[in-house]
This record gives structure tokens, sequence and C-alpha cells, in this order.
């Protein structure tokens, strides 16, 4: 058994665990853990929780095959909150699909809206749509297109587009750096699927070279 003493579980005997992308610090979602589903999250290394509508344990994936393996657990300052940082398998932590459970936004005028500017999770999204877009390529499709054509064409578009962010940059064009550089990111993305690399092989690389 492992000590969980200092951990404030609520009268229900549960307490909620936000759960974040270790590479991103994307907040995924919010679920609700007892002693005996915290207790197989570190155990097994992957989330595990009480549902309580159907008032049992359920670890992530399990249906989806899109697990969340664990690599870090915070507890609060009050002992009473949760978080678990982990590797998002599959890219997607909602059952809806969607990469994140909190992909709505809430104006100033209280109205739900969806959120489409992205955030941290929009290169995650991007990379998903394009490993899709090769398995499964569609009439018209530009990233069809592209893998089609193979290695030259997307090495020579990489090269085109950093090309572009230079000549942006010696415009001094906030504007046309931006957009050159959303366009390079794209190609990028392109040319990591197309050697089947994930991105969280670039985030592991970057955290290594930051130690």
């Amino acid at each position: 058994m492992i000590n969980l003493d200092k951990i404030k579980f609520n009268q229900d005997g549960l307490i909620p665990a936000i759960v974040q992308d270790v590479y991103t610090n994307e907040v995924l979602m919010l679920a609700y853990m007892n002693k005996e589903s915290l207790q197989k999250t570190l155990t097994t290394g992957k989330t595990c929780f009480w549902s309580r509508s159907r008032q049992e344990l359920w670890i992530k994936g399990d249906t989806s095959g899109h697990y969340q393996l664990v690599k870090e657990i915070f507890l609060d300052c009050d002992a009473d909150t949760l978080l678990i940082k982990v590797e998002q398998t599959g890219g997607k932590a909602c059952h809806t699909g969607e990469r994140s459970c909190f992909h709505y936004a809430l104006d100033a005028e209280g109205n739900l809206k969806k959120d489409l500017e992205g955030g941290l999770g929009i290169l995650e999204k991007l990379s998903n749509l394009i490993e899709d877009r090769k398995i499964n390529p569609p009439e018209k499709s530009y990233v069809a297109y592209l893998f089609e054509k193979g290695q030259d064409k997307i090495l020579k578009k990489v090269g085109e587009e950093a090309s572009e962010v230079i000549i942006a940059s010696k415009n001094n064009s906030k504007e046309e750096i931006i957009y050159e550089t959303a366009d390079l990111f794209f190609h990028t993305l392109v040319l990591l699927k197309y050697h089947n690399l994930e991105l969280k092989e670039i985030y592991q690389e970057l955290g290594k070279r930051r130690k």
C-alpha cells in the first residue's frame, strides 16, 4: 500500500485531479480520484480515475486507446487537489475527439464559443491533422499532394519558407514574420511526419538542451 495520509480527500473520498500535458503545459482535463484509483495510477503509470456517474474505476484510454502516461504528480499547498503531468498518447484527451476537454471559450457576455485560436495545443492538433492526411489522403488535399511528391518537394517548401522568414525579418515587418513563420512551422511539421517523427521528440530534445 502507498502512503497517502497527507492527501485530503473530500467527504466523498475523492480529490480533483487536473491533467496537464508534460511537454506543452496545456490543461487537458479534470477528473476525480479516490485512494484506490490514485494507487492504481501510481503503480501502473497510467491515469486511473473514479467515475462519479458509474461508481467505478476507469483507466483513461482503455476505450479509445489514448492513454495518459504519468510523468509527474504534484499536490497543491492545501493538499486537496492533484496536478498530474502526462504524455498524452493518441493526441486526444477529450471523449468528443478534441485534444483538450477545455475547447470552449467564455466571452465577456457569458456566451460559449468554440476556441479556434489554438493556444498551446495548436501544433499538436495540426500535427495530428497532417498525420491523418498522410494515412487517409483526401482528394485535392495540399498535404496529401506534398506526401505524394515526396521528400524533395517537402524539403524545397521548407527551404522556401525559411527564406521567406529571412526576407520578412529583413523587411522589419511583424505581419510578414508571423505569416511566414506559420508557413515554416506548417511545412516543418509535414517534414517531421514524413520521417514518422513526433513533436514530443522535439520537445524532449529542447528539454535536454535547457538542462
